[in-house]
């Protein structure tokens, strides 16, 4: 049974995760530029994913109607990563978040996927302000937040004992149509 995407750009399908998608989660999170630019979450193996995708992914869909989802390839369906909307408590706003692995950098895709994502983040479900946060030494992210229409505002404290991250913003009250 094919999921229906929730969004698609002219390249690419974004659609929930399943528990299916598994395999992939273990790929993404475990590449080195994941764990160092974003964090270890811990997820080695099939059960570690169904794990993650249950509490984070799952839970978000079904408590905001939005999430991380699964980004493929619209012409052969291939995985490339992953971006959406997330609402965490440690933020003060919606951010936009992405993943992809590294054989499909420098491509535009995720520039592609952030931008249709936030742009749906406003429309469809009325997000008035959305946020991007970053490493400090990711050029290739700011690069794609700042791309997307986000400006940078401040450093912020994401957990007490990590280096603080770049907090990017794109307020939708402050564009005219």
């Amino acid at each position: 049974m094919a999921i229906r995407p929730e969004l698609e750009t002219a390249r690419l399908s974004l659609r929930r995760f399943v528990f299916d998608d598994a395999p992939h989660v273990v790929e993404l999170l475990n590449q080195p530029s994941f764990i160092r630019n974003i964090g270890d979450r811990g997820v080695r193996n099939a059960d570690d994913a169904h794990r993650y995708l249950h509490d984070g992914p799952m839970a978000m869909y079904e408590k905001y109607g939005f999430g991380l989802w699964h980004c493929s390839r619209r012409t052969d369906g291939a995985f490339v990563g992953m971006c959406g909307l997330l609402k965490r408590d440690i933020l003060p706003d919606v951010d936009v978040g992405y993943a992809f692995l590294p054989e499909y950098w420098g491509q535009g895709y995720a520039f592609e996927a952030a931008n249709a994502t936030v742009e749906l983040g406003a429309g469809k479900f009325g997000l008035k302000r959305v946020i991007g946060v970053v490493s400090d030494h990711n050029t290739a992210s700011i690069r794609v937040l700042e791309k997307i229409g986000m400006s940078y505002e401040r450093m912020f404290p994401m957990r007490p004992d990590e280096p603080e991250v770049r907090l990017y913003a794109r307020d939708f009250r402050l564009e005219t149509s």
